[in-house]
């Protein structure tokens, strides 16, 4: 598999996860579930007018920002980009 892009902004509890292709996102998802990151998050949903997609990880206990930034980088696939944390009030919907 090819290298793809995946952008990370930690937004009030949750890491916001960007991903370059559908198909990329899907891939991504299965592989953090493989790693039991996360049992569910919110529904995949597509970036208007654009090949990314999007969906959002809660962080718990076991899994902060930080550590969930860390587990993508070690993913040979992913090309990481870290964004600033946002307060909610700043995130896009």
């Amino acid at each position: 598999m090819d290298a793809f892009h995946v952008w990370v902004c930690r937004i009030d509890g949750a890491t916001r996860v960007r991903v370059d292709g559908r198909e990329n996102a899907n891939w991504l998802l299965r592989r953090l579930s493989e790693l039991f990151v996360f049992k569910t998050c919110e529904p995949m949903r597509e970036v208007f007018d654009s090949s990314v997609y999007m969906f959002r990880v809660a962080h718990n206990c076991r899994l902060s920002g930080k550590q969930m930034e860390k587990l993508l980088a070690g993913i040979t696939e992913v090309n990481l980009i870290v964004e600033p944390p946002q307060p909610a009030w700043q995130a896009p919907t």
